[in-house]
């Protein structure tokens, strides 16, 4: 997630570094947590899988800038399912920045804006899975439905952080209003892919049931 440099300017975009120190505090506690489970080796394995998964998302799948950000596979939900959502959460974060520092400096400045808008959204859909998806239902079972779900949560609470960074930095003038409902709309298109990736990932990985107890996996994709 690119959101335009200069949609909020530097006197403004001082929030963008609370918003993002509050989604690394997050993290860190879920981060401890998760290693007192899993152990901190299967927690670094799986983020650094996760970074190298998101950098591809970046840099090699299809993308397009539309209104005020671009619009990506950025595949988030399939990310948690599979590695969890810690790892997803640090996998984002760093291909993020590993996109800007290597790739795209332009886009270091925006950087606490888009960690932001890439990480709330993915706290949100972890905290509505356990509505979403039965206990008593392994990650591989999941029906179409519940991953619709999570799409729509994920996907539409970026577009919602987008729209707040957008309507923050240049107010509420016909252009601006304009350039957001493009990038929704556009945006949207990526609720229709996600959950279909997520059940052919998720199938492919009923195959591999044999790996179910590698830390390099989420402990719940197999498990109820």
């Amino acid at each position: 997630m690119h959101i335009e440099p200069g949609l909020v300017n530097e006197a403004k975009i001082v929030l963008s570094y609370a918003t993002a120190v509050g989604a690394f505090g997050y993290l860190g506690k879920e981060a401890w947590l998760s290693i007192k489970e899993r152990g901190a080796v299967s927690v670094a394995a799986r983020s650094l899988l996760a970074t190298l998964l998101v950098f591809c998302f970046f840099e090699v799948l299809p993308h397009q800038a539309v209104g005020v950000s671009e619009v990506h596979l950025i595949l988030g939900s399939t990310l948690f399912l599979i590695l969890g959502s810690v790892p997803a959460a640090i996998g984002l974060a760093m291909g993020l920045l590993i996109q800007g520092v290597f790739f795209a400096q332009f886009d270091l400045p925006q950087y606490g804006m888009n960690v932001t808008t890439l990480l709330v959204p993915l706290f949100a859909m972890a905290a509505i899975s356990s509505k979403v998806i039965n206990r008593e239902t392994a990650y591989v079972n999941i029906k179409y439905a519940q991953a619709l779900r999570l799409s729509l949560t994920y996907q539409g609470s970026i577009i919602a952080w987008v729209a707040f960074w957008a309507f923050y930095g240049q107010g509420f003038g016909v252009e601006n209003l304009s350039s957001v409902a493009s990038f929704s709309v556009a945006y949207l298109s990526v609720v229709l892919i996600e959950p279909v990736v997520d059940l052919a990932i998720l199938a492919a990985a009923k195959t591999a049931s044999k790996f179910k107890d590698s830390s390099l996996l989420n402990t719940r994709l197999f498990n109820a």
